[in-house]
């Protein structure tokens, strides 16, 4: 289906919602869902992600990351709609330079997922387009400032621009000749592994920005043959492929998963990054585990993994 408006994107995830539980063998009436966080953040999945879940499972961990659930709708205290001030705080619409050498440019607004946790949900997307005229302030801004030799690609997911766009807008970070390393964090390589095409991989080969792949893998369910096969490509093509996570409760709030997921993810030359603590995001607080709990989970991950297999646990400050 063509979504071509926000609306559109609403009426189709409630339509797709008990279509996707009866396919899982769950009955939908079973199922709390949230009314508001539904409609303020749409369902969206790709076949491919769905088709790795479990069946008969409400409580399976790729399931739970995408599955609008009624606790949503729930207010609760230190969660808000900017978890990280960035509404006010863009140096120029689309750029936030919040460290020395590296500034990030928000490219589209556009993802091949919902995650239910995302501290972007409620990012005012709909004020800016992926287009050549309105990067233009960022591209202006990066070029300005000599200090700024990494620029990182985020969203939304940078990977959903098409080829052109995406052709159009490296060729331009290239020409600012200061810039030297090319940071995208996409999800997509692990979600919708099919848009890792040759030609994509050439795009990035042929950009003179050394390229890093930031991919956000939660669980090792979600590699599955064909996201091990887009990430096997990009590594043979020299890209460098590093890992951030997000610590879920009841996803991967566990020393086996997180054991298992930097195995896996070494398996394919991925190389375990950040594990990030829950961003007090609105409609997110059933996936928040307490800092103490992610101290003792890590504390016994570091005794169980070689030190490059552990990741960095982080905290996004404001």
């Amino acid at each position: 289906m063509a979504i071509t408006s926000c609306e559109d994107e609403i009426k189709a995830g409630s339509r797709r919602l008990p279509r996707l539980l009866k396919q899982l063998n769950i009955d939908p009436a079973s199922v709390a869902l949230a009314v508001k966080g539904l409609t303020d953040f749409p369902f969206k999945a790709p076949p491919s992600f769905i088709q790795r879940m479990g069946s008969g499972d409400p409580a399976d961990p790729l399931l739970r990351q995408v599955l609008p659930q009624a606790e949503e709708d729930q207010d609760q205290p230190g969660f808000s709609a900017d978890p990280l001030g960035e509404f006010s705080r863009e140096a120029v619409p689309g750029v936030l330079h919040k460290y020395h050498g590296r500034a990030l440019l928000i490219t589209t607004g556009v993802c091949a997922i919902h995650c239910r946790y995302c501290f972007r949900r409620h990012f005012p997307y709909q004020t800016r387009e992926a287009t050549q005229q309105t990067w233009q302030p960022a591209l202006d801004y990066l070029a300005e400032d000599p200090s700024i030799h990494e620029v990182i690609l985020s969203g939304g997911d940078p990977l959903s621009l098409a080829d052109g766009k995406l052709a159009g807008l490296l060729r331009s970070l290239a020409d600012i000749s200061h810039l030297k390393r090319l940071r995208i964090h996409s999800r997509i390589p692990v979600v919708q592994p099919e848009r890792i095409t040759p030609a994509l991989l050439q795009m990035l080969l042929n950009s003179r920005l050394q390229p890093i792949m930031v991919i956000h893998c939660n669980h090792p369910n979600e590699i599955n043959n064909e996201a091990g096969a887009a990430l096997a490509a990009m590594h043979q093509s020299g890209i460098t492929l590093l890992n951030q996570s997000v610590l879920l409760r009841g996803v991967n709030d566990d020393l086996g998963v997180l054991t298992t997921l930097s195995e896996k993810l070494f398996e394919h030359r991925v190389l375990p990054y950040y594990l990030h603590l829950l961003d007090p995001v609105d409609g997110a607080a059933h996936f928040d585990v307490p800092e103490a709990e992610a101290l003792r989970i890590m504390h016994e991950l570091s005794s169980r993994l070689p030190g490059y297999l552990v990741p960095r646990l982080v905290r996004e400050q404001p």
